[in-house]
């Protein structure tokens, strides 16, 4: 019987490990952006069939990307306390596994995207695909720059929900880009100083491995989130939200602007917890507000 059980456990265990390579959590965020751009592009011609094609080709894409990832920093991984019981660099799945893996989700989610959507979706979402890939993932050890150059992938679904219902990158769609680019910043900012040991030894070149006082990562965070707060507004400006929605998105702003200047005066990792907590709390309370108070029109 116990050998029964374990038989029908490995496939499930093994199942798991796939899942564990596509980076659900960090990926929901990704879907919840680029159905936000989709949304907000849409105004009034939302077509169901267009929307579910850029969700689920996006998560393919963004799902393999993670994948490839993984596979390319097994070694680092392995060194981290945070990702050592990754499933490549545990030893439970071959990077062979994981590299075809990465290749087929992004594969298919690019051709769902060409299929289903404007073909400029599909052109973000490779973009999105290799700057993650290909040049974030190995600058990470060269240069502290790469926070920056990783907040480009990671703000670009956005765009790509709003081309996908407009078929352009108009304006309003660079503005969601540019919210999402400015927030990443010091989310990252606080969790690599909360892990800044751990990536330290990976040889990560993030800013709070290089600045043990914290004297530039607290410049940094409190200079994008300081940058955040006016672009944060631009939408009603543009005519994409009504003149309520920048009372809310100013007070988010100084909640989030708050968290870093607590963290500026103590340097802790409990302090540096709750700036990553409110950063997570932040972006979608904008969104849904941006939602709420949308304008109707063209």
């Amino acid at each position: 019987m116990k050998t029964g059980v374990v038989m029908l456990a490995a496939p499930r265990s093994r199942f798991m490990d796939y899942i564990a390579l596509t980076k659900p959590r960090l990926n929901s965020l990704v879907l919840m952006t680029t159905g936000v751009g989709y949304y907000l592009g849409s105004r009034g011609t939302f077509e169901l069939s267009a929307f579910v094609n850029t969700l689920i080709g996006t998560a393919l894409v963004a799902g393999g990307a993670a994948a490839l990832n993984q596979v390319a920093e097994c070694e680092p991984d392995g060194l981290m306390e945070r990702t050592r019981l990754r499933p490549i660099p545990d030893g439970r799945l071959e990077s062979r596994e994981g590299r075809l893996l990465g290749i087929g989700l992004a594969g298919s989610g690019l051709l769902i995207l060409l299929i289903g959507t404007p073909l400029v979706a599909t052109v973000l979402a490779l973009a999105t695909l290799l700057i993650y890939v290909a040049i974030y993932t190995p600058l990470k050890q060269r240069t502290s720059w790469a926070i920056a150059i990783g907040a480009i992938p990671g703000a670009l679904p956005a765009a790509l929900g709003w081309a996908a219902a407009r078929g352009t990158v108009s304006i309003e769609g660079w503005i969601l880009f540019g919210i999402v680019f400015l927030w990443q910043i010091p989310h990252f900012l606080a969790l690599a100083w909360m892990y800044r040991e751990d990536f330290k030894r990976a040889e990560f070149l993030f800013l709070p491995v290089l600045d043990p006082s914290g004297d530039r990562t607290t410049r940094h965070m409190i200079a994008f989130i300081a940058l955040l707060i006016p672009v944060s507004v631009t939408p009603t400006w543009i005519g994409l939200a009504e003149f309520s929605y920048v009372t809310g998105s100013v007070m988010l702003g100084i909640g989030f602007l708050m968290l870093a200047i607590r963290f500026a005066i103590a340097r802790t990792v409990t302090n540096a917890r709750w700036l990553f907590i409110g950063s997570i709390i932040y972006l979608p309370l904008l969104f849904g507000l941006l939602m709420l108070t949308q304008l109707n029109g063209a």
